[in-house]
């Protein structure tokens, strides 16, 4: 058995997350469908680096299988390309050890939230980004921002009912970029995240532009540990993209 890893793209919104749930369409499904196909009716399960939710994109998520098969990466790569549909791409195909493990090796994740600021909405990006027309200061912003920066417990930040009991995690960096005049990005990179956690943060620094909470009130909404100190939208998945993920040292 040779174990592979790979780095997937995809449009997550025609899917209902990334993980197989029953009779819904998914990643995980479509790929190991592929595989299937390719093994000649044999299964075989894939590892993600984590799940995505319905609507979300990744631009980089890694995930394993092992194959009695010996393929060149690179024919694999094109074989499982065109037995997928067109709203999943591999990026990469490479053979690694044995015990690399796409989920349980990971060092940090980065994640892309989207915001669309035209005052007309665009229904081209209504699956790409989040509509927000409103008003917003970035120096607001890039201060609350700093007030997330470096190790704390963000049960504030997560959803209530979310089944990881150890809610502390470290943000290395968040950056505030407007790459476009109608466009704005808000990059997260930390060694890992909890579920809604990009989201829910997207919303409480959106807060923070348009006045409603200041840095202090971000600060007790962290320190109180209770999602419910925190009055912030979670912000809706479309605009959400998983960029990368790390399995070494990376710029903290």
């Amino acid at each position: 058995m040779t174990r592979y890893k790979a780095v997937v793209a995809y449009d997550g919104s025609g899917f209902s997350g990334y993980q197989v749930q029953p009779g819904k369409r998914t990643v995980q499904r479509e790929i190991e469908a592929a595989l299937k196909k390719i093994h000649k009716g044999n299964v075989v399960r894939i590892t993600a680096s984590g799940r995505t939710d319905a609507g979300v994109h990744a631009k980089g998520q890694v995930i394993h299988f092992d194959s009695p098969f010996a393929i060149p990466p690179d024919a694999f790569r094109m074989a499982l390309e065109t037995r997928t549909p067109r709203d999943i791409s591999f990026r990469s195909v490479e053979a690694v050890a044995d015990d690399f493990h796409a989920r349980f090796d990971t060092t940090g994740k980065e994640y892309q939230y989207v915001i669309k600021r035209s005052e007309l909405f665009d229904p081209f990006m209504r699956h790409f980004a989040w509509h927000y027309p409103y008003p917003l200061d970035l120096l607001k912003m890039e201060e609350a921002s700093r007030v997330l920066i470096g190790e704390h417990d963000f049960t504030s930040f997560c959803r209530t009912k979310t089944e990881q009991e150890n809610k502390v995690r470290t943000i290395y960096a968040i950056s505030i970029e407007q790459p476009a005049e109608d466009i704005l990005t808000l990059t997260y990179r930390g060694n890992g995240f909890l579920y809604n956690m990009v989201r829910i943060l997207t919303g409480a620094l959106l807060d923070s532009g348009q006045g409603r909470l200041t840095p202090q009130g971000l600060k007790e909404a962290l320190d109180a540990k209770n999602r419910e100190a925190l009055r912030s939208k979670t912000a809706p998945p479309e605009g959400l993209y998983l960029m990368n993920v790390f399995y070494d040292e990376f710029g903290k």
